[in-house]
C-alpha cells in the first residue's frame, strides 16, 4: 500500500476543521482592517528566494524544494509568501500609490526534520502591508495579528519584538558582532553559526542550541547602537502597542531567519508547543519591493504557521446534521432521495441511508448520524403524501404532510 511522503501529511477533521475555522477568521479580520485576499502560485523561479530570503540563510542554503524544468529553468516550490507577494505586486501594481494591504494563505514546502507543528508541506497564513512607513502601520499589523489570535480562541502568548535598524546603522553593529563573535573560542559556537559568522553574523544570536546561546549572551544588542531615526521609530511603535494595553516583551537576540528585516520585526511565542514555540512572526522589509524590481516602497507584514496554531486551538464543536431520511423499503428509495434533495435545497443539513441493509439496520445508522431529527418514509408514508418525522432527543415521532417536513424541521 502506497504511503504519504515524509514530512507530507493528510490533514482529516477535526484538524481539517480548525484549518477552515482559521481561514474564515482570516477573512473576517483582515477585511475589517482593508485587506484582500491575494493567491499565489505554489512554484516561483529559485532566483527570487536566493535575491530576498538571502543566499547565506539556512531556507536557501539547506531547505528549498528547487528542480529544473525542461527549458533548464530553475524552480522552486515556495519556502514562504512574503517574497511571492512582492513578485505579484511588482508585476501587476508597478507605480502604484497609497496603501496596499493583502493577505494570503496555503502551503509552503521546506526540506527539513519533520517535527511537532512544522512539516515539509507545512501552511501559512500571510499578511502584507504596503507603501506605509510609519511606525504606526507596524503597531497596527501587531494589534491586527493579536485580533485575529484571539478570535480563533488562542489565549497565553507572548509577543515578543525588537528593532534590526537599518542600512544607516546595522553595518556599524554588524562589525562590532562580528569582532565579538570572533573573540570568542571557535569551539564555543556550533557549526551552522561558525558558518553564519562568516556571511550573516545576526543570525548567531538567533541560535537555539545552549551552548551558542550562553556564549552570546554578553554579545552587544542592536538596540544600543540603532540610529537616531530608528530609535525614534522603535519607541514609538512601543509607545502605541502600551497605549493599546498589549504587553510586549523586548527581544534582542530576535534577528528572524530572512535577510530582507528591518527596523521592528516581532513574534508571537507560545510556551505550550515545546522547543518551537513561535507561532507567528513578521517584521518590515522596506527595501525588499525595490530589490525585485519594484518600486521603491516600505512594507510590513507577517506570517502565522497553521499546524502550529491548530495545536493550540480548542477541539472544534462538530455541526450536529438537522435530518437524517431512512426509505423503509426498496419502493421508496427515489421518494427518500427526492425529500433528502429538498431539505437540503431549504438549507438543511443531513444525509440518507444510501447503504443496503434492514430497515433496524438504518435506523441505527441515523442514530449514529447524531440527526436532529430521522425522516421514516415508507409505502403507506407514501401512499398517503406523508412522512414519519422522529425528534432524536425526545423520542417523539410525528406524521407531517411531505410538503410541510421542511418547515416542520425549521420551525425546530
Amino acid at each position: 500500500m502506497l504511503s504519504a511522503v515524509k514530512g507530507f501529511a493528510d490533514l482529516f477533521p477535526p484538524e481539517s476543521t480548525r484549518f477552515t475555522a482559521m481561514e474564515t477568521a482570516a477573512r473576517r479580520i483582515f477585511s475589517r482592517y482593508g485587506y484582500a485576499e491575494l493567491r499565489l502560485p505554489l512554484v516561483e523561479y529559485t532566483e527570487l528566494f536566493r535575491r530576498s530570503i538571502g543566499e547565506e540563510t539556512d531556507v536557501v542554503q539547506k531547505e528549498m524544494y528547487s528542480f529544473t524544468d525542461r527549458k533548464d529553468r530553475s524552480l522552486t516550490l515556495r519556502p514562504e509568501a512574503t517574497a511571492g507577494v512582492m513578485r505579484a505586486c511588482a508585476c501587476a501594481l508597478p507605480g502604484r500609490e497609497g496603501l496596499t494591504k493583502l493577505f494570503t494563505f496555503g502551503p509552503m514546502f521546506r526540506y527539513e526534520r519533520p517535527q511537532k507543528g512544522r512539516m515539509r508541506q507545512f501552511h501559512q497564513i500571510n499578511c502584507e502591508c504596503l507603501g506605509a512607513d510609519s511606525p504606526r502601520a507596524d503597531a497596527e499589523v501587531i494589534l491586527m495579528l493579536m485580533d485575529f489570535l484571539r478570535e480563533i480562541g488562542i489565549t497565553g502568548l507572548s509577543p515578543h519584538l525588537n528593532s534590526l535598524g537599518c542600512p544607516t546603522c546595522r553595518p556599524a553593529y554588524r562589525t562590532g558582532l562580528s569582532e565579538y563573535l570572533r573573540s570568542l573560542d571557535p569551539a564555543a559556537l556550533c557549526e551552522d553559526c561558525r558558518r553564519r559568522l562568516e556571511k550573516n553574523p545576526l543570525r548567531v544570536l538567533d541560535c537555539k542550541l545552549p551552548g551558542c546561546r550562553e556564549h552570546t549572551e554578553a554579545a552587544p544588542r542592536i538596540a544600543d547602537h540603532c540610529c537616531d531615526a530608528c530609535r525614534m521609530h522603535f519607541t514609538t511603535v512601543r509607545t502605541l502597542l502600551a497605549d493599546a494595553r498589549l504587553d510586549v516583551e523586548l527581544d534582542h537576540r530576535l534577528v528572524r531567519g530572512l535577510d530582507y528585516y528591518t527596523r521592528t520585526t516581532f513574534e508571537v511565542v507560545s510556551g505550550a508547543i515545546g522547543a518551537q514555540a513561535a507561532v507567528a512572526g513578521g517584521g518590515r522589509y522596506d527595501g525588499l519591493l525595490k530589490s525585485l524590481g519594484g518600486q521603491d516602497m516600505p512594507g510590513i507584514g507577517f506570517a502565522c504557521g497553521m499546524e502550529r496554531l491548530s495545536l493550540l486551538m480548542a477541539e472544534p464543536e462538530a455541526a450536529r446534521p438537522d435530518f437524517f431520511v431512512v426509505s423503509v423499503v426498496e419502493e421508496t428509495e427515489n421518494a427518500a432521495f427526492a425529500l433528502t434533495r429538498d431539505l437540503r435545497a431549504r438549507s438543511l443539513s443531513g444525509d440518507m441511508a444510501h447503504t443496503g441493509g434492514s430497515f433496524k439496520s438504518r435506523m441505527r445508522q441515523a442514530g449514529k448520524s447524531s440527526a436532529r431529527f430521522c425522516c421514516v418514509l415508507g409505502p403507506d408514508e407514501l401512499a398517503a403524501g406523508e412522512v414519519v418525522v422522529k425528534n432524536m432527543d425526545s423520542g417523539v415521532q410525528e406524521r407531517v404532510a411531505r410538503a410541510d417536513v421542511p418547515a416542520r424541521l425549521l420551525s425546530t
